[in-house]
């Protein structure tokens, strides 16, 4: 558990600017200093994660992460330990993380230095990354691996799609992304949701056969895309709204392309075929 010999490198800071944060309020978790570094953060990575970030009061956003780690350290209760460096204040300390930038996020997982952070995330991506060390460290032999927690929206919203109350699915989720703007889970839960409710008492069948002998008919192509998604023929209901989008402006357009957006958030980002329709979106728009 030696730390690395370069306390002779300084810590640059001169991106940072004047004091912008509140620093008033104590912050939270275990603050590290040259005499407790050894002695009590290094022991306590045998035992469960030490999560380091090292952050500024002329730093904004190092601030508000670490206020966000505490509270996450807070829901996690007792899964891992949350630990901080004023570099300002804690110079050899910064020097001895190896600290470049703030922030900067390293952890001890059985006395080994991990670096996990070199930029600003929200609390939504520090949740991720620490479930993420909970995992590494429980392959490690240290601690459990997290189980996640289902959000109270999504256990409302679940049981009454067992029910088949799609309404009341709808407003949980609607519930859940006001409250977790930045969840994809959410997000993807309540596209599904509505896209099951515009479905539901459609004959698919017929609705396909009439958007042939219809094509200028919005609401019939729009269903026809729904129906196709359904099926699982994402290339053509992404086509089909395409070829609506080139022949119609104003806000006929724009329906055409909250629809076609939509129709997106259901299918993984990664997926080529997302990819290149949203490239064909591009080029129709602009």
């Amino acid at each position: 558990m030696t730390l690395p010999p370069n306390f002779s490198q300084a810590v640059d800071l001169s991106s940072l600017g004047k004091p912008p944060a509140d620093t008033s309020t104590p912050m939270p978790g275990l603050e590290i200093t040259p005499q407790n570094l050894q002695t009590e953060v290094l022991p306590l990575s045998e035992g469960k994660p030490v999560v380091i970030l090292c952050w500024s009061p002329r730093s904004a956003d190092s601030v508000t992460m670490l206020r966000a780690l505490g509270t996450i350290e807070s829901d996690d209760k007792g899964k891992w330990v949350l630990a901080h460096v004023n570099v300002e204040e804690q110079a050899p300390v910064a020097q001895a993380l190896q600290v470049r930038t703030i922030p900067f996020g390293i952890v001890f997982i059985g006395g080994k230095a991990i670096p996990f952070l070199e930029q600003p995330l929200t609390e939504a991506q520090l949740r991720e990354v620490i479930a993420k060390i909970l995992s590494l460290a429980a392959q490690q032999g240290i601690g459990e691996e997290p189980v996640e927690q289902a959000e109270p929206e999504e256990e409302a919203a679940l049981a009454a799609l067992d029910q088949g109350d799609y309404p009341t699915a709808e407003a949980a989720y609607k519930r859940l992304v006001a409250r977790k703007p930045n969840d994809q889970y959410a997000k993807l839960g309540l596209a599904q949701v509505q896209l099951l409710i515009r479905t539901i008492d459609l004959d698919g069948a017929k609705i396909m056969e009439e958007a042939i002998e219809r094509p200028e008919d919005i609401d019939l192509q729009l269903q026809c895309a729904d129906i196709e998604v359904m099926s699982g023929y994402l290339d053509s209901a992404f086509d089909r709204l395409l070829r609506l989008l080139v022949v119609l402006v104003g806000d006929e357009q724009n329906r055409v392309k909250n629809h076609l957006l939509e129709l997106f958030t259901l299918v993984d980002p990664a997926d080529p075929l997302v990819i290149k329709a949203r490239a064909q979106l591009a080029n129709a728009l602009f």
